[in-house]
Order: C-alpha cells, then structure tokens, then sequence
C-alpha cells in the first residue's frame, strides 16, 4: 500500500511539474502556450521569430525544451504589429537531436577530428528545413528572424553568419554554449585568456577548438543584423562576450544593472497545473526570462522593424542593377 501512495505522490509530481513545460513545436500564443490554429494565414502580412531554447546537455540528447516561463517575454510579442505586418513566434524543439561523435565530451579522451556532424550543427540544420517550409507557404525571408536563449542564441549567430540571406536578422539572448566558463574558471579573477587556458586544460582540445572556430566563423561576417543581450555577471560568457562588438551590423545590450532593469526587481513568473508561481531570479543567465526584461520590447519592436527595413532597401537596390 505504501508503494502503491509513493507511486501516486511520483506521478502527480511529474505531471505537475511537465505541466510547466512545453515539449514540442510550434507557434505560441501571448499566454505561453500553443496557438490553437497551427496555420500561417495570409502569409505576405508575418514576420515569424524562431526561438530556439538553451541545452543542458552539451552534445548529447535532451528531453528539455523549455518551461513556459522561459518563454514569457518572446511570447509576448505574438499579436504585435511592426509597419503593419503581424508578429507570430515559433518554437522549435531540438532537444532530441544528438551529435554523432559520443568521445566529444568525454574531455581529454577526445582526440580530433570530430566524426560525424555535432549537436549544435544539427540543430542549424534544423532551423534551415523550418525556414524553407515557411517560405515555401509564402513567407518571405526578410520577414523570419531568429532567435534563441544560451546555445539556442549562440546557434543563431552561428546560422545568420553562414547563411545571411535565410533570414532577415537574429535576436541572441544570453548567448553561451560550453558552459559555466566565467564562473567555473574565475575569468574576472585571472582573465580571459588564462580561464580559456583552463578550460581548454580541463575539458580538452575537442570543445576549445570548436568553440573558438565557431566564434572565428561568426567574426569574419562582414554584416552580422542580430541584437545581443549579455550580462557581466552571467556565470557562462558574461565575461566572455565584448568579441560580438568586433562584428559590424551587431547590435550589443549590456544588461549593466544586478538583479534588476530600470531599477525593477527582476522575478521568474510561471504557470504550474494552473496557478502562477513567482520567485526571485537567481542566476543572471535567465535574466531575459524575468518579468522586468519586458523592458526591452519596444526596443526589439525598434530593431525588427530595422532589419525589414535594411532587407527591403537591398531588395530596391539589387532590382535596379
């Protein structure tokens, strides 16, 4: 009998706690949560954000998409209007996907090359096929933008510097994708270069290198449309960020404030088997997850409405030569 009440105690928590939670793809709604009708309707008149969630493995499988609180603040600009044409917010769920190599995270025993094609990679894959299904039903490229919180935002970066014309810009939220490396290798103590030197120590040559290639790809962009939110004091490249300022087109907010913006109490607010919950935020990471980061939405109506703009400029010019 006791075993039979545990199970039942176990089962009730799984569903609450997955009740928080969103497990596939698709488009949002401003309430956190999946629009009823799934179709693109008169599609010439969308911008489309894809949102693309962190990962909390490194290259290996993952049931995480993402809690509804996560994405609060990019869900709220579903219905938002930017020169008439109508905001829809896509999520892609790419958790599942795996890299090929399993030596990659097994530090030193790694030994490149890499066999096979990486998580982080596949993941781009992914976004391509999705972007190419939306043009296919009338969605012009200049009106898809990326977007994505930690890897998801750092794989944005990675997309829009190899393929510029998928998309029309990106908006990169915490970017980050080899871990706690300010805080676990005391970056603002000894510096940038010594903490890359341990973690390179530390974890092996096989995500030092492929961390370091993919930020030399990002940089030889000779016109990079992404918005870039970082804090100093997030503890995975809080310190490690001032390199996106190197490349022309991006845009950089320094979150400068500690647990606060504009001088509001920064709370991560969701929704467990109905009733709300709200706590403090506790790691400077989820910042753009909070409540206060609503701040920031007419700046990011502001420069969606920019990199339109720039694409339907390029559009006239190409038309005329």
């Amino acid at each position: 009998m006791k075993k039979i009440l545990l199970l039942l105690i176990a089962i009730t928590f799984s569903t609450n706690l997955y009740a928080d939670k969103l497990l596939k793809n698709g488009f949002l709604n401003n309430k956190m949560n999946y629009e009823k009708d799934q179709n693109i309707n008169d599609p010439t008149n969308k911008i489309i954000l894809i949102y693309n969630h962190g990962q909390n493995t490194h290259d290996g499988k993952s049931s995480n998409c993402v809690w509804k609180n996560g994405i609060r603040n990019i869900s709220s600009l579903v219905g938002e209007k930017v020169k008439g044409k109508e905001i829809m917010v896509y999520l892609l769920c790419t958790g599942k996907l795996a890299g090929d190599d399993k030596r990659l995270w097994k530090k030193k025993k790694f030994k490149p090359p890499y066999k096979g094609k990486p998580k982080l990679e596949k993941r781009l894959d992914a976004n391509l096929e999705l972007i190419d299904s939306f043009v296919s039903k009338g969605v012009p490229n200049k009106q898809i933008i990326l977007t994505g919180h930690s890897c998801g935002g750092w794989m944005t970066m990675m997309l829009l510097a190899r393929y510029p014309d998928k998309a029309s810009g990106g908006i990169s939220l915490m970017q980050a994708c080899y871990g706690e490396i300010s805080r676990d290798f005391k970056v603002k103590k000894v510096g940038i270069d010594k903490a890359l030197e341990k973690f390179r120590k530390k974890e092996g040559s096989g995500p030092a290198d492929m961390r370091q290639a993919q930020i030399d790809e990002i940089k030889k962009s000779k016109n990079l449309p992404v918005l870039v939110f970082t804090h100093p004091k997030d503890p995975y490249d809080g310190l490690l960020s001032d390199w996106v300022e190197e490349i022309p087109g991006v845009q950089r907010i320094i979150i400068s404030e500690d647990k606060t913006i504009n001088g509001k109490k920064c709370y991560r607010i969701g929704i467990n088997n109905g009733e709300k919950w709200k706590e403090p935020v506790k790691n400077y990471h989820d910042m753009d997850m909070t409540d206060c980061f609503q701040y920031y939405n007419p700046t990011i109506l502001k420069y969606i409405a920019s990199v339109e703009e720039r694409r339907e400029v390029e559009n006239i010019t190409l038309s005329h030569l």
